[in-house]
């Protein structure tokens, strides 16, 4: 069953679609193209081929199928990268036997379980008066009817054990709901819902799936002494700081807009997409994080911010953008009218709001408008209070062009001088490490002996030159390791290189295929030089096999020697000599 399902979600999907459903790819002759996720690069080597259905990074050395680039993204098993990729297929899966029981995951239980609460919590919304109460207040609050069934809003009942009862019907078990974060475990015994007497909004993964909820108190008689939002906690499917509300709706607007906007709220996201804004996202309950930019930055290298803003004050909010900066992303700051949040200003007025996006400000002349309103240019306290807001800022800029700009332009407006301005920055001692982002990944790649990088060497030019292939005799292959041997022997008897490739074991077939990929990268070079390339393979292959020889030769010579064993030693050395005149000639 397990087989039949992998082969028929292969079937049905595209490797460069799905890929490019989570980073940028550009498009590199036959294949695709783009940074690496997996780890820290300036310049693409990622590849993704069509025609082979595999993906391949050059730098780190990941690679495999759309089941590997799925579990490796989403950090997930195989059984759930198959799910994943099922739905998207439109592929349902059987009931799972025992023989395939390791498919059946404590995240597939527990999606299963949030799945199911939502559709209990949309459900409410339409049942009793405190259901329609909550409806009746995100309808008057600007969200349409169809935004509530797109965005799956639902409310949560007043009552201690509502959604545990229900889901406990289904079969679940208490400590799976409590896993799931919906449940809180009673200190006598026992469990009640997190969530009660909440708009419930549902907090999706980049594939759509249900993995948190944020629960909205909207009516209460003790309103003021009560958390205004509920959280899921951290899970195993669900980490706020990992998670940015409506960016699976989002992916493809930004990537086709090249610039993502952040805004702080549920309401905020819902609106700005239901007033037609589709590349925007909420950062709900947290900051801007090291893992919300590293998410964002599969998508794009552009932010528009749409927070509340203190730029005098050590916020968050500054600190997330700070990081933002630093690494490298461009931003910009989407200004509203006073006292006006996104929601509010996309009931009121779209246009006002389309405005405001289009007439965001980068952030730097953000900073430096706030701060120069804020204070006093012209006499002492006002020029050290603004140095003391922007020369952090400007310290933080990686790019020095870029830096030497704006401490130019800050010594012009407080007629100041450049070079003092420089000593000041000097002094101030940024906080990196908070600052920084996760550690970047060693690279740790497979360590390889030069004869084996040789042999892939070979294998890729005997892929793309098929005449130094078929002038090639035995004899040339006489050092190559077996399975090089093998697949350069198949390759030799077959002119088609897939029918070559379903000859060879599975293994050795993996590897192939990469090779395939690494040489279709090879372009612009002439048979001639590619021949030179293959001869020298080969050449350089049968040295590193005779030296290898000479090496065991000359140990059993001085073992011969040590053991007076004089008609052996001569045998030996005689066996030397004509190895070593091969290694002369060669």
């Amino acid at each position: 069953m397990v087989s039949t399902s992998v082969d028929d979600v292969k079937s049905r999907l595209d490797i460069v679609e799905v890929i490019s459903s989570y980073i940028k790819l550009q498009k590199a002759g036959a294949n695709w193209r783009a940074n690496c996720p997996f780890h820290t690069e300036k310049t693409p080597s990622f590849f993704v081929s069509p025609a082979r259905q595999i993906w391949h990074c050059f730098g780190c050395g990941a690679g495999g199928s759309i089941f590997d680039f799925v579990m490796k993204i989403e950090g997930i098993e195989f059984g759930d990268a198959l799910r994943i990729l099922a739905q998207r297929a439109g592929v349902e899966l059987k009931p799972f036997k025992p023989e395939s029981k390791e498919l059946e995951t404590k995240r597939s239980r527990l999606y299963e379980i949030l799945d199911l609460a939502s559709q209990f919590f949309e459900k409410q919304l339409e049942g009793k008066t405190a259901g329609k109460q909550a409806k009746d207040y995100l309808l008057g609050r600007g969200i349409s009817e169809d935004s509530i069934k797109k965005w799956r809003l639902g409310y949560s009942p007043d009552v201690w054990q509502g959604l545990i009862d229900f889901l406990q019907s289904r079969g679940y078990k208490q400590q799976e709901i409590e896993n799931a974060g919906l449940a809180i475990k009673k200190d006598t015994g026992g469990h009640y819902d997190r969530f009660r007497g909440r708009i419930m909004f549902p907090i999706f993964d980049l594939n759509s799936q249900v993995i948190g909820f944020g629960g909205r108190v909207f009516a209460h008689k003790d309103a003021k002494e009560i958390a205004k939002y509920v959280n899921t906690p951290a899970t195993i499917l669900y980490d706020k700081s990992r998670t940015l509300y409506g960016l699976d709706r989002a992916k493809v607007e930004i990537r086709q807009k090249d610039f993502c906007i952040l805004v702080e709220g549920y309401t905020d996201a819902i609106l700005a997409h239901q007033a037609g804004t589709l590349n925007v996202v909420a950062v709900s309950g947290t900051a801007l994080t090291p893992w919300h930019l590293k998410i964002l930055r599969r998508f794009t290298e552009n932010l528009y911010i749409c927070f509340d803003m203190d730029v005098a004050g050590d916020t968050a909010t500054k600190r997330g953008i700070d990081l933002a900066l630093n690494q490298g992303f461009n931003i910009k700051v989407v200004t509203l009218p006073e006292g006006k949040d996104p929601a509010d200003l996309v009931v009121k007025s779209p246009e006002l709001w389309e405005k405001a996006v289009q007439e965001a400000k980068i952030i730097m002349e953000f900073y430096f408008e706030t701060t120069l309103r804020k204070f006093n240019k012209t006499d002492i306290s006002g020029k050290k209070q603004i140095c003391k807001i922007l020369l952090p800022v400007i310290k933080k800029i990686p790019n020095k062009i870029e830096q030497t700009f704006w401490l130019q332009r800050l010594a012009k407006e407080i007629s100041a001088k450049e070079e003092d301005l420089v000593l000041e920055m000097g002094k101030i001692r940024l906080e990196q490490d908070i600052l920084g982002l996760e550690p970047e990944e060693v690279i740790n790649l497979p360590q390889k002996s030069r004869k084996e990088l040789l042999e892939e060497r070979l294998i890729v030019l005997a892929l793309k030159s098929r005449p130094s292939l078929e002038k090639a005799s035995d004899l040339d292959f006489e050092f190559l390791s077996d399975n090089c041997r093998g697949i350069i022997s198949t390759f030799k008897k077959e002119t088609d290189s897939e029918t070559a490739i379903k000859k060879l074991k599975a293994e050795d077939a993996e590897k192939v295929n990469y090779l395939c990929l690494k040489a279709e990268m090879l372009q612009d070079i002439s048979p001639k030089d590619l021949d030179i390339d293959f001869q020298d393979c080969l050449r350089e292959i049968k040295n590193i096999g005779i030296k290898s020889q000479l090496e065991s030769l000359a140990e059993e010579l001085k073992g011969a020697e040590t053991e007076k064993d004089d008609k052996k030693a001569a045998g030996l050395l005689e066996r030397f000599r004509e190895l070593a005149r091969k290694l002369s000639g060669s």
